[in-house]
């Protein structure tokens, strides 16, 4: 039988995607294919869950687009199927007085785009956030948190019940074409298909290739490790607390983060990872490392920013770095308080001339639509980004 469309990646793109597209058109056949035993298990099962609200992003980019209405989109989801979610507000704080102008820039930001925002002086800061030290803030009562894994176990259990084929621990190893209909070769068989979605993240370079195309960015994978307080210090924060971010980066900075079960995670820094999945330092693969070495983009990236990987990579090896950079905004944390958590991996694309892609870059053609970057607030868009490449298919139809 021919899939009228194959998703190769579970994550809470690929499954919205496919949500989607079913509620678009409950006849359709679709295929949801991924190469891990359960869904949503890597970006999307290692996400901070903040639903974010929109503040950040220029004015006009598709990131901007998606994140005010993805975030409301998002809350209702929550709310109709049970999942737990609450609406905690953030504040952004500027810990001293250069980060003012860029604290107005953001306040105009979120403005232009629709964003609730307000600031606080010092007094008001300290009465939401008692122990967060800051000269002045934003506060932006819209976000939120939620646990995005139980996001994607919802949207999965969804899409079984309308007859969506879902095959978990399945592996795509190549694509061919039979005439008008595209082949997917897996470590389970073939998929025939009309159409195919590449939500893969991580690897969505490497889909796109093996679907021959030639995609304008390469995925550079980024570890943020997190940690953890002691249920002592939990109460150091109330929400969730952010820097002023630096523009030069697609980063947030080390931010502390009140999640949904009541714990307290701080972080996470940026350090260049050493495998596609690489969790943590031993876990290195020839291959990519060799595509590091290599790739002239990459090559680019490293010569402009190595001070600042230099840095971030510090902050890794030495807990006392990570610490100092934590108590510009929280300074009662202690060494003692902290236990290393789980550690995430972001899929960062870069383009040949070295360039950091800090909005959504898909890319289409006759039979495919390559999700190529869907960085921060993919998540929290996830269930519109899934409606937007819904149109994209049914306008080719």
């Amino acid at each position: 039988m021919t899939n009228d469309v194959a998703i190769i990646g579970g994550g809470i793109v690929g499954l919205a995607t496919a949500h989607a597209l079913i509620e678009q058109q409950p006849a359709r056949r679709i295929t949801v294919l991924d190469k891990e035993r359960h869904w949503g298990a890597h970006q999307t099962g290692h996400n901070s869950g903040v639903i974010h609200s929109g503040l950040y992003y220029p004015p006009g980019s598709e990131k901007a687009r998606f994140a005010r209405a993805g975030g409301e989109a998002m809350y209702r989801f929550c709310t109709d199927h049970g999942i737990p979610v609450r609406r905690t507000g953030k504040v952004v704080v500027a810990t001293s007085i250069d980060q003012l102008p860029r604290l107005a820039e953001l306040q105009r930001r979120g403005t232009a785009n629709g964003v609730q925002v307000s600031e606080l002086d010092q007094i008001g800061l300290r009465e939401r956030e008692p122990h967060v030290r800051g000269v002045r803030a934003l506060h932006v009562p819209d976000a939120g948190i939620t646990d995005f894994a139980a996001v994607s176990e919802k949207l999965a259990e969804l899409l079984a019940e309308r007859g969506v084929d879902l095959r978990p621990a399945t592996e795509l190893l190549g694509v061919r074409r039979d005439g008008s209909d595209l082949v997917l070769l897996t470590d389970r068989g073939e998929i025939r298909t009309r159409r195919a979605v590449n939500c893969a993240g991580l690897h969505s370079d490497a889909v796109a290739e093996l679907a021959g195309t030639t995609p304008p960015a390469r995925v550079l994978p980024f570890r943020g490790e997190y940690y953890e307080t002691t249920s002592f210090s939990r109460d150091l924060v109330n929400s969730l607390v952010y820097p002023v971010p630096d523009p030069a980066f697609p980063f947030l900075g080390v931010h502390l983060t009140r999640m949904i079960d009541g714990s307290l995670h701080v972080g996470p820094n940026a350090v260049p990872a050493l495998s596609r999945e690489g969790y943590r330092w031993g876990a290195i693969s020839p291959s990519h490392l060799q595509r590091l070495a290599t790739d002239p983009g990459l090559r680019v990236l490293a010569k402009k920013y190595w001070r600042t990987g230099a840095a971030e990579i510090a902050r890794s090896a030495l807990k006392p770095l990570f610490l100092r950079a934590a108590r510009t905004l929280l300074p009662d944390l202690r060494g003692h308080h902290l236990l290393r958590a789980e550690a995430g991996v972001r899929a960062q694309a870069v383009t040949p001339d070295g360039t950091l892609v800090d909005d959504f870059l898909v890319v289409e053609d006759e039979n495919w639509v390559h999700v190529l970057n869907a960085p921060s607030p993919a998540a929290t868009a996830s269930l519109l980004i899934g409606k937007d490449i819904a149109a994209r298919l049914r306008s080719r139809e």
